[in-house]
């Protein structure tokens, strides 16, 4: 590169040399090349430094070569030759952008940032929420529209040039499609036991009426005895209750307590969260609580896919990616080790 700008430099004195004298020549050198040679050291010391150079520094990069091409031309003797003397200078604007994009180059593969890149980025931003802002709440209904138009405009502009956007872009999408395919996957080979609902009641009954013989009637009381009132014999003696030893031995009738279904609520302060509510934009951890208690609302628990239905026609809010986003982090809590 620096040979082809001094190479470029030399063409131009000596062209200019035929046509006037030495010092004529070699002021249009240092006007031209030697210019752009300096704002081209400029360019590379401030993108070695991590930092973004002016414009006005590029312009010149290609400014002053062009005046000596335009010097150069006028003093070429015939046509051939004018276009010739014309390109002898642009050699070193395309030395000097060439050992600036290489410098670029080499400080975004080391430091992993690019200055240029961010200072264009947020200057587009800072135009975005400029128009954004003009075109809501400016007066002029004309001047509105010119900033909304503007605004989208520079909404193409965002992220361009951007390796680092592009890369974190691309890691999004690799987890979403990671996530997808292992939803997918997870849904495909579940195995679903449906067990047939028995009645329990008649078959037991027919089996008890089979094996067990019919109990013989209750003998009549004695004539002689009299009837028992009140828990008492004809001696006035209180009759022992059954129940009432059982209750001194320690022996407790055996209830079974009634099974009270678990809400979300419940579920969601377990979870440390606070409660899902239908119509509300729900977070990341509120979706797995919902996807939970959906899929233990059955028995057997719901397939993703029974899940996902449950909570659309629930009314809860959340998008498909997260949904699955959420699923795997639950299927993930399921399958570790308690």
């Amino acid at each position: 590169m620096l040979v082809t700008g001094g190479a470029g430099g030399y063409g131009t004195y000596s062209n200019i040399k035929g046509a006037y004298d030495s010092g004529t020549a070699l002021g249009a050198v240092a006007a031209g090349e030697g210019a752009t040679a300096v704002l081209a050291l400029v360019m590379l010391g401030l993108t070695m430094l991590g930092q973004s150079f002016p414009a006005v520094v590029r312009a010149g990069l290609w400014v002053l070569p062009a005046a000596a091409s335009v010097m150069s031309a006028v003093s070429a003797p015939d046509g051939p030759r004018t276009v010739i003397y014309a390109i002898t200078p642009m050699g070193m604007s395309v030395s000097a952008e060439g050992m600036a994009f290489l410098a670029r180059r080499i400080v975004v593969h080391t430091d992993g940032r690019d200055a240029e890149a961010e200072a264009k980025a947020a200057s587009v931003v800072r135009a975005l929420a400029y128009h954004r802002a003009r075109a809501a709440n400016h007066p002029g209904k004309w001047t509105r529209k010119r900033s909304d138009r503007a605004s989208w405009r520079l909404a193409r502009k965002i992220g361009t040039g951007d390796a680092s956007l592009g890369q974190q872009l691309l890691d999004v999408q690799r987890e979403r499609i990671t996530t997808g395919a292992d939803v997918a996957l997870g849904d495909m080979f579940a195995i679903t036991v449906t067990r047939p609902a028995e009645s329990v009641t008649g078959g037991r009954d027919a089996v008890t009426a089979a094996v067990t013989p019919a109990l013989p009637p209750a003998p009549e009381p004695a004539s002689d005895e009299g009837p028992v009132t009140g828990g008492r014999d004809a001696e006035d003696t209180q009759v022992d209750d059954p129940s009432s030893g059982l209750e001194e031995e320690g022996v407790t009738p055996s209830v079974t307590p009634a099974v009270t279904p678990v809400t979300l609520a419940q579920v969601a302060a377990i979870a440390g969260v606070p409660t899902p509510l239908i119509g509300e934009p729900l977070t990341d951890e509120q979706i797995v609580v919902v996807l939970r208690y959906l899929r233990y609302s059955a028995d057997p628990p719901l397939s993703y896919r029974q899940t996902a239905a449950a909570f659309r026609e629930s009314g809860f809010t959340g998008g498909e990616a997260r949904i699955r986003g959420a699923w795997a982090t639950l299927m993930a809590q399921e399958e570790s080790p308690r």
